[in-house]
């Protein structure tokens, strides 16, 4: 499912300053709730509408009701200011991290930084700078970033060149506020760029930032290259923030074939505190789909 779809799909009607930041950034555990969560695993809007309704506030409130401690939007800058106020102000209430939401400069395939060209990196700076005023609103740190598609008639090296260069101005942006981008290698296409742990993992040493890091989203990474856990292991340093979705169907952990038991369990001896967004669907329809949902969360996070 592309990330565009994805977006509208899940939106309200249905997208740390190294590791060692993301482990130490956030909330204590959520006391609005009976059962508390190991790690912190942030739902979108429209996850739980049939239980909660389709006001934003009020799927909030559900979703620490649940236990839940975070909360990510991919669809943030597009929302409007006082809804942004609120939703910051509900997460504060709550004690809610919030997680990421995705920096607007065209979509995952458009205005690509490896073509080096001045109008793209103009677009991709000025969603950078807005970001930073949204990140304010929410009480953000994290918020992703796609350099877009390959530009195919420049050669590998020189595109990687262009990528660090346009990534550098733009940590430059983020670095005074203590806001991070995270880039996230995709599956949805084999001509986007950005594909790979290892090759995001480059990218960051390159643009040598602790406003650059990796987002490492499971289902794309199982898709792309598996290995899941040895991967996350090598590129660890340069890791800021993780998403969830079981492949194949990229709905809930349970409902494919990776583990995610084993997985939450390595992360938590690891001592990772950060965001687990999940960037996923539901696999089944309505309210019950909704309850499968939060038992299927309950089930992967008993590791203990």
């Amino acid at each position: 499912m592309k990330r565009r779809n994805f977006i509208q799909k899940t939106a309200l009607t249905s997208g740390a300053l190294s590791l060692g930041g993301a482990l130490a950034y956030g909330s204590d555990k959520n006391s609005d709730a009976d059962y508390h969560f190991n790690l912190k695993y942030a739902p979108h809007f429209g996850m739980f509408k049939n239980s909660a309704g389709d006001d934003p506030i009020a799927q909030l409130n559900f979703m620490a009701e649940q236990g839940f401690t975070a909360f990510e939007d991919n669809g943030m800058m597009g929302r409007d200011v006082s809804l942004q106020t609120k939703i910051g102000e509900t997460l504060a209430r709550h004690n809610m991290t919030m997680g990421v939401f995705v920096v607007e400069k065209g979509g995952n395939m458009a205005n690509t930084l490896a073509a080096g060209k001045s109008e793209y990196i103009d677009i991709f700076l000025d969603g950078c700078r807005r970001a930073v005023e949204v990140a304010k609103r929410v009480n953000a740190k994290w918020m992703t970033v796609v350099p877009g598609g390959f530009e195919r008639n420049i050669p590998i090296g020189i595109q990687n060149a262009n990528v660090i260069e346009a990534l550098r101005r733009g940590a430059e942006i983020f670095e005074p506020h203590g806001l991070v981008m995270v880039l996230e290698p995709l599956s949805d296409s084999p001509d986007l760029y950005l594909r790979t742990s290892a090759q995001t993992y480059l990218i960051c040493k390159g643009v040598d930032s602790p406003s650059c890091k990796i987002l490492y989203d499971i289902y794309h990474m199982q898709k792309n290259e598996g290995n899941l856990i040895h991967n996350m292991d090598l590129t660890w340093e340069e890791i800021a923030y993780i998403q969830i979705g079981d492949n194949p169907g990229r709905n809930e952990p349970t409902t494919g074939e990776i583990n995610y038991k084993n997985i939450f369990k390595h992360l938590y001896e690891k001592g990772y505190k950060g965001v687990l967004g999940m960037e996923h669907g539901n696999s089944k329809p309505g309210r019950a789909g909704e309850l499968a949902v939060i038992d299927a969360y309950k089930k992967v996070d008993g590791f203990m």
